[in-house]
């Protein structure tokens, strides 16, 4: 599989009670063609939202596909991959990059009553975490594998993808890499809060 024509890479960036989310639309090509910026609250239960209205504030019907940079942004605000799905009309994966035995303990040492119920809602919901071998570690001088958790998308096709936006001598995928930066670059810009 090559590439979508255009992904969204959606990454934030944790002030001490804000974090600014970033969307980068990137070309196959690896070329930057659009960017938007939206926020959401360190701890809180919004960063779903703030993905849709990120997206929405786009206004990029040309967007083939979204990508998450992990799925607990913001300290535990869970990312509700279905739900970003059937919102954006649009396969959606978040990557990660190391292994992990799951995200259950930290949230229960974390959060109790209400608040860990509805995260552990949305965690045990989320699709189960595929490995992606890198098919030319060579490219990227980098062998260690990332994890993906697609929905809307064959599990073997979004491993796929995500290893083509993977750009020489990087080992996050592009669109995922620019967001991170522009995520960063807008918190440090409007100030940590």
């Amino acid at each position: 599989m090559t590439a979508p024509s255009r992904t969204l890479g959606i990454a934030f960036s944790d002030g001490d009670r804000i974090s600014r989310l970033a969307g980068a639309v990137v070309r196959a090509d690896g070329t930057l063609d659009g960017l938007a910026f939206e926020r959401c609250t360190v701890g809180g239960a919004d960063a779903t939202d703030a993905a849709i209205a990120l997206f929405d504030a786009l206004g990029r019907e040309d967007v083939r596909h979204v990508a998450c940079a992990g799925v607990a942004p913001a300290w535990f605000n869970l990312l509700d991959l279905r739900r970003l799905h059937e919102a954006l009309d649009r396969p959606v994966y978040a990557v990660s990059y190391e292994p992990s035995p799951g995200l259950e303990p930290a949230l229960r040492e974390a959060f109790d009553g209400d608040a860990l119920e509805r995260r552990l809602d949305v965690y045990r919901a989320l699709p189960s975490r595929v490995r992606v071998d890198r098919e030319d570690p060579d490219r990227t001088g980098d062998a260690r594998p990332l994890f993906v958790r697609a929905v809307g998308i064959d599990e073997s096709r979004a491993a796929d993808a995500v290893d083509e936006l993977v750009r020489e001598g990087f080992r996050r995928p592009e669109p995922l890499r620019l967001a991170a930066v522009a995520a960063s670059a807008h918190r440090e810009a409007v100030g940590g809060e």
